[in-house]
């Protein structure tokens, strides 16, 4: 099994191309983020604008009910989709049967963005695994990352197809440690039976390890995770394999961060800027 870990180089991404550009927005690829509560609509918003921002073609937000009005307004790209929610404005789990026919068509989803609630996202994650194509991908971040330990059979319904961006804190969750070390990553991916993207590393669970060689204090800001892992769905809408996406999605997050450090100064810059810099970072990556 490998174990060295590879620098994660713009060469590195040339030698291992993303597919061809297809000639339709459903060959582009048809991404869902499941997410979005009332108090955090922004974090989907940011996740699906940056997948359409590395070239997927379709996109379909799934939210909190109270913010898909509002959402769609401001991501007139976007299909949106209410979910019933708690009075806090939680999505509450269920009303899945709603979303169906787009997870039926999803070349990618993501679950997590803007998700606040432990339990409901239990119950969402349930339904969502039964229901979601057996063969598409599916990333969890955020809260549907912190409650991954307490449903092993959700990570065993997903596994080989299973996608996690963990921040340093969610990382030693899944792993129930107290602190992470440069090991986590490669951890985390052999116990989930997943990809993992995390604080510029990757792993696969087959032992290969990417570490990115760019990346720059500012991107530690709100909204900077939901960037990160809507540049990796979108990737993998585009057919891109589990590693490959992850490589390619660490690689740019932290190349976009180098570029608005440059030009708005190393700490300020804001999560939203991030997806402009996308697609041409991705047309100098070409071959």
């Amino acid at each position: 099994m490998p174990s060295r870990t590879e620098p994660l180089t713009p060469a590195l991404l040339r030698d291992w191309p993303l597919p061809a550009d297809a000639t339709s927005k459903y060959g582009r690829g048809q991404v869902v983020v499941v997410g979005g509560s009332r108090a955090t609509p922004g974090a989907a918003l940011l996740a699906g604008v940056t997948a359409l921002r590395v070239g997927a073609g379709r996109l379909t937000l799934a939210v909190a009910r109270s913010v898909a009005v509002p959402l769609a307004v401001a991501v007139p790209e976007a299909g949106v989709l209410g979910l019933p929610e708690t009075e806090d404005g939680s999505p509450d789990g269920t009303g899945i049967d709603g979303v169906e026919d787009a997870l039926a068509t999803a070349d990618a989803v993501l679950v997590g963005p803007g998700l606040d609630d432990p339990e409901r996202t239990i119950a969402l994650l349930d339904a969502l695994s039964d229901t979601a194509p057996r063969k598409v991908p599916v990333l969890l971040d955020a809260y549907a990352l912190g409650v991954l330990p307490r449903v092993p059979e959700v990570a065993g319904r997903l596994a080989g197809r299973l996608v996690l961006t963990p921040n340093p804190k969610e990382a030693a969750l899944l792993l129930g440690v107290d602190e992470i070390d440069d090991r986590t990553c490669a951890r985390i991916a052999t116990r989930y039976d997943a990809v993992v993207s995390c604080q510029g590393q990757v792993a696969a669970p087959d032992g290969r390890r990417w570490e990115v060689s760019t990346g720059m204090p500012g991107l530690a800001t709100s909204g900077s995770g939901d960037v990160l892992a809507g540049s990796l769905v979108g990737i993998l809408a585009r057919g891109a394999d589990l590693a490959q996406a992850a490589c390619w999605a660490t690689h740019l997050h932290a190349a976009a961060g180098d570029r608005l450090a440059t030009r708005v100064g190393r700490l300020g810059y804001l999560a939203r800027e991030l997806p402009d810099e996308l697609p041409t970072l991705l047309d100098e990556l070409a071959p």
